[in-house]
């Protein structure tokens, strides 16, 4: 069994350990691009945006068995409204104009290829889309969570994988 899954890693910003071998990270995309950022001191405002995934997949249609992963760490893109150039959405990426049905997919995935009893952590940024409105996407309780307050609207919520969705 594998132990965990991130299926939207990006630039592996959340991680402590960038390559850990238990992790499977995956996202949509693979590339290196410059971005201008001022906030990391360099003279030009230059750094190097990397994604680079062990697979390219699609977190709304993942390539995994049921019951695959011990945990899955579920950071979907949370912009619905970013301009062409935007760092943020380079960094990030964007959701569609059907983020809800995106969304609600990636939740059914990431619960489908969690092993009994599994837990998903889900993350998720607040800018644009309130979380009530994305935890609607879901049948599923989260069972705890916290948020980083008021003014970064970071949240991070715990789910497990209820027993009898493990049974059926």
């Amino acid at each position: 069994m594998m132990r965990v899954l991130d299926p939207c890693c990006g630039g592996r910003m959340m991680w402590f350990d960038k390559n850990h071998p238990d992790v499977v990270y995956g996202d949509c995309r693979d590339l290196e691009m410059p971005l201008t950022d001022k906030s990391h001191g360099k003279a030009d405002g230059m750094r190097t945006l990397r994604i680079e995934p062990d697979m390219v997949l699609d977190f709304r249609n993942l390539p995994f068995e049921d019951g695959q992963f011990r945990l899955v760490a579920f950071d979907p893109p949370h912009l619905i409204r970013a301009g062409k150039k935007s760092w943020l959405a380079a960094k990030y990426g964007k959701l569609g104009a059907c983020w809800q049905d995106d969304l609600r997919a990636g939740f059914a995935e990431c619960f489908r290829v969690l092993a009994d009893d599994g837990v998903l952590i889900f993350k998720w940024s607040e800018v644009q889309i309130k979380l009530s409105e994305v935890l609607a996407l879901t049948p599923h309780k989260p069972l705890f969570g916290n948020t980083s307050g008021k003014r970064m609207g970071t949240h991070w919520i715990v789910f497990m994988k209820p027993i009898a969705e493990a049974s059926a």
